[in-house]
């Protein structure tokens, strides 16, 4: 059933706790960013996207603000997981949506991943997204889009898993990549993903 603040214009979805069978999707807590420090602090992690590697005092400021859940002016839904890897407990990655309402009409969730160097090529980022990206259209958000640099091939090819295709519009030098409806090339039908309540498993 649809989350009730779909249709609320004064509120947003709240992320839950979801479950693969390699991932724990974990709602952002500013407690995560000790832990989080190591996995983001290489460079070659923001060669598409700009930018450096955050200290822990930065990273703990970023999560205590994105862990509201929405922007200070309400015009944004944040909604953010971290990725614990379900064999070991170790932090791999982040998925993140930001959701708006655009004039057309309905939720729009603008979607983004990144995974640790360390962790990369094994899967991560496209289980993550296609957990992510499966339950917000559970929750009924009409349409998933992605900003990617159109150098970002890993990236480009997470999009397509997603059910997304590039549009003719470049923003900031990435292109933007729209809903198709559903998952794409490469997903995994019948993926076990399921909801997991608050406090089981999870921290």
């Amino acid at each position: 059933m649809p989350d009730p603040a779909v249709s609320d214009p004064a509120a947003w979805l709240a992320a839950a706790p979801l479950l693969t069978p390699r991932l724990r999707l974990e709602p952002l807590r500013v407690e995560h960013a000790q832990e989080a420090v190591p996995v983001f602090a290489d460079i070659r992690l923001h060669t598409w996207t700009g930018g450096e590697p955050r200290s822990f005092a930065q990273l703990k400021a970023q999560y205590r603000r994105q862990s509201v859940g929405r922007s200070p002016d309400g015009t944004q839904g944040w909604l953010n997981w971290m990725l614990r890897r379900v064999s070991d407990g170790q932090l791999v990655g982040t998925v993140q949506a930001t959701l708006t309402r655009p004039i057309t009409g309905g939720i729009e969730a603008a979607l983004a991943w990144v995974v640790g160097v360390d962790h990369q090529r094994n899967g991560y980022a496209r289980e993550g997204a296609l957990t992510m990206a499966h339950w917000l259209r559970e929750q009924g958000v009409d349409q998933l889009v992605a900003h990617i640099h159109p150098g970002n091939d890993a990236s480009v090819a997470v999009a397509r898993t997603l059910g997304l295709n590039p549009s003719d519009t470049m923003l900031d030098g990435e292109v933007r990549w729209i809903d198709s409806g559903g998952p794409g090339e490469g997903s995994t039908t019948g993926m076990a993903t399921r909801t997991v309540r608050a406090g089981t498993g999870i921290r």
